[in-house]
């Protein structure tokens, strides 16, 4: 059984928001949410809990926890991440293994998470990673063996030891019982007051325990204290997420305009997705698409063979096979296109099915509606859904012809085959196979003038 603590009660000064850090979004996603996933593929292998230890900005990190199905701790003072994790094992069983991991490190690699987990079995071991910059982390302190004999914070560290690039993730496994031995004997004395986790360490050696260090990937040990950082590891993630799409037979015209946000993308191959394209999970796009230029579409599927053209807009809709879309068409939520349907420029839908082979191609609204199939809706149509209190329905049945033009004011039902004349106000039921007008009779005015305007 497997104890897993996240570590997310932190102010995150640096990024100067009034958003906890936690929750600020990395491609699409709170911090949080990126530690929470990984955690939970380990809770999958292992069973156990996950337990998120919040404090600053509780009220809005808290009910984000809680929507996943976990359970918050409060910190009610943050002082420190030894204190943090203490709050957090109480009324854990000591027989479980413990993995202590930080809502603002959120790329840690499951694989370097599993090797620390067999390292920390039944000692501490702790995740560190070689790097460049190790400005702002904590200093792996080595001895004469090359064993891990204390780790010191960066503003604690001296000069010599700022020179040490091997540096701490912060990320932690041994048996809980190991970690309510060490937890009651930290001290605070250092410069911020605080009750570091990283004395453990320490303490472990004191004990005459071994401390083991599991090198991990140089992404796994990234955090984030600024949004320069966290900038950084957006780029990461969409650089490994667009690869991966390529690398499935997904073409990408111009991969670092393509912007993927959130987990769940899934492209077929031979998918082609145009420069300056967004887009949000969840996606399931099938084979042989386009997505055209400036396209952004958010929870959204397509079926094979659909052409999503330039600058369109698509949020919470289906849309079917071999259908056109755009271009600068704008699908609301609600919205579902049946196989072979068009949907054209400037076209708007919301809440409405579409029927396979029906069309909707110019600067038409359609919301709250149901068209059949093989109906062909005129420029300018207009479904008038909203009376001012309620929405109300149109439905539309197959092979209708909707003349230019066309209010259909709700609610109203237009059967099977029926037409409608261009310009017309339609605002009762036509029956099957019926034509509808509602005009007023052209005059033409002999002897008009028209106004012009004076030359004074």
């Amino acid at each position: 059984m497997l104890n897993i603590v996240i570590l997310a009660a932190g102010k995150g000064s640096r990024m100067h928001s009034s958003t906890p850090k936690v929750l600020h979004r990395l491609a699409g996603e709170p911090l949080l949410g990126h530690v929470i996933r990984i955690a939970q593929q380990l809770i999958d292998q292992h069973s156990g809990t996950i337990r998120v230890v919040t404090g600053f900005g509780s009220n809005q990190v808290d009910p984000y926890v809680e929507s996943l199905g976990l359970e918050a701790v409060y910190q009610p003072e943050q002082l420190g991440t030894g204190h943090a994790l203490q709050i957090a094992l109480e009324q854990q069983s000591p027989e479980h293994q413990t993995l202590v991991l930080y809502g603002d490190v959120p790329l840690v690699r499951l694989a370097d998470l599993q090797t620390l987990l067999k390292a920390g079995s039944k000692s501490l071991a702790v995740l560190t990673a070689e790097v460049s910059d190790p400005s702002g982390y904590g200093r792996i302190i080595r001895d004469e063996k090359d064993s891990i004999v204390a780790i010191v914070e960066h503003q604690d560290a001296t000069e010599q030891q700022r020179g040490i690039s091997e540096i701490n993730s912060g990320i932690y496994a041994a048996p809980t019982a190991l970690f309510n031995e060490l937890l009651p004997h930290l001290a605070n004395k250092n410069s911020q007051g605080e009750y570091y986790l990283t004395d453990c360490v320490q303490l472990s050696v004191s004990a005459g325990h071994l401390v083991a260090g599991v090198t991990g990937s140089d992404t796994s040990v990234k955090g984030v204290n600024d949004l320069i950082q966290l900038a950084e590891l957006n780029r990461i993630v969409q650089a490994e997420r667009r690869e991966a799409l390529m690398r499935s037979g997904v073409s990408l015209i111009d991969p670092s305009t393509v912007i993927i946000n959130g987990p769940i993308i899934n492209i077929a191959s031979d998918t082609v997705v145009e420069p300056q394209v967004s887009l949000n999970s969840p996606i399931i796009i099938g084979h042989n698409v386009t997505i055209g230029f400036g396209s952004h579409l958010t929870d959204v599927k397509i079926g094979d063979n659909t052409v999503i053209k330039p600058y369109t807009v698509v949020e919470s809709a289906n849309i079917g096979s071999r259908a056109q879309v755009g271009p600068f068409a704008r699908l609301r939520p609600g919205t579902t296109l049946a196989a072979a349907t068009h949907v054209g420029n400037f076209c708007e839908t919301k809440n409405a099915w579409v029927g396979e082979g029906s069309k909707v191609n110019h600067l038409a609204y359609i919301g709250d509606a149901t068209i059949g199939r093989d109906a062909n809706i005129g420029a300018g149509t207009i479904t008038c859904n909203y009376d001012g209190a309620s929405k109300n329905k149109t439905t539309i049945g197959n092979d209708v012809f909707i003349g230019s033009n066309t209010s259909l004011v709700a609610p109203v039902t237009l059967e099977d085959g029926v037409t409608t004349g261009a310009g017309s106000v339609i605002t009762m039921d036509v029956e099957a196979g019926k034509l509808a007008l509602s005009r007023s009779k052209q005059i033409s005015v002999e002897g008009y003038q028209r106004p012009k305007k004076s030359k004074d």
